[in-house]
């Protein structure tokens, strides 16, 4: 189902995009004193949302339950993949960004923080839509 709100625009989705990216690498890279769970989380927090900001960009006329559903399968399933071990795809994991973008070891609590993200993205995306 689609959503008749005006759909977002591309530059207002790779703003969001570009800035879940910096703000998880600042989080991973850049030492601040947080603790771990902290750290360990908001990355995957901000994986997730920026998933699913993909997903709002790719199909902007989207209703914000629909994209977020469909970002919610997408980061589950590639933690889910993490399960799946041949050696190719853990050489790509093995690398730096290959494990910033796929992980390395699966953690169902990946899970719970995925949907909870999205689904909080996808409540502030209604919210923005109602705005406009």
């Amino acid at each position: 189902m689609t959503d008749p709100a005006p759909p977002r625009t591309l530059p207002r989705s790779l703003l969001a995009i570009v800035g879940m990216i910096v703000a998880g690498l600042m989080l991973r890279l850049v030492p601040m004193g947080l603790p771990g769970a902290v750290v360990k989380h908001g990355g995957s927090v901000l994986w997730a949302m920026m998933i699913h900001a993909i997903v709002i960009m790719i199909r902007p006329h989207w209703s914000p339950g629909r994209s977020g559903t469909v970002a919610t399968i997408i980061a589950c399933g590639i933690e889910l993949s993490q399960l799946y071990h041949r050696a190719a795809l853990d050489a790509v994991r093995a690398n730096w960004l290959g494990a910033l973008l796929f992980g390395r070891v699966f953690s169902i609590v990946d899970l719970v923080v995925y949907a909870l993200a999205i689904t909080i993205g996808a409540l502030v995306e209604h919210m923005l839509r109602r705005r406009t």
